[in-house]
């Protein structure tokens, strides 16, 4: 996306606070490198990220990257325009900003279709993220793994398993 969290307003949505606390390393690199785009050092950190935790729980994968990505600048940003896209609610960080729009699950359904996952895809990436601990504010609610930051399937065993009972709390 070009960067554009680095930019305003991104930069100051709640549900970014964690990936801004990290553009100061990822802003240093990119200086560093002379050439590559921040967005480009954004993309390679997930990557690295993906690949660490994977080896983490015993795998070695090699996960793909092509750069070439470019940088937004401010002032190409209308800001009153991107302040219309600030998300309301991302299931996949257990983000929730309002209570008032529509049911938490249909949000996850309403991003899964935005980002055209399948439902089993859209399945792995939650208990992925939870896993590995990408909670917005840092929540432990639905993380069910001792291990985080291990790619592993400790969300869908915690999940499944008979010993718990699983109860609404709204």
């Amino acid at each position: 996306n070009g960067a554009r969290l680095a930019l305003m307003p991104q930069r100051d949505w709640d549900v970014n606070a964690a990936a801004v606390r990290a553009l100061p390393v990822l802003e240093k690199i990119q200086k560093e490198s002379g050439k590559a785009s921040l967005a480009d050092i954004i993309v390679l950190a997930g990557v690295v990220g993906v690949e660490k935790a994977a080896s983490a729980a015993g795998l070695s994968i090699h996960v793909p990257f092509a750069p070439g990505r470019v940088d937004a600048r401010q002032d190409q940003t209308d800001i009153e325009m991107f302040e219309l896209l600030e998300p309301i609610a991302d299931g996949f960080r257990n983000y929730r900003a309002r209570l008032d729009v529509s049911t938490t699950e249909s949000l996850l359904i309403d991003k899964a279709q935005q980002l055209t996952l399948t439902a089993p895809e859209m399945t792995a990436l939650v208990g992925g993220m939870r896993v590995l601990g990408a909670n917005f504010d840092g929540s432990k609610n639905g993380v069910f793994t001792d291990r985080v930051g291990v790619l592993s399937n400790d969300f869908f065993v915690n999940l499944l398993d008979m010993r718990y009972e699983w109860k609404a709390t709204d």
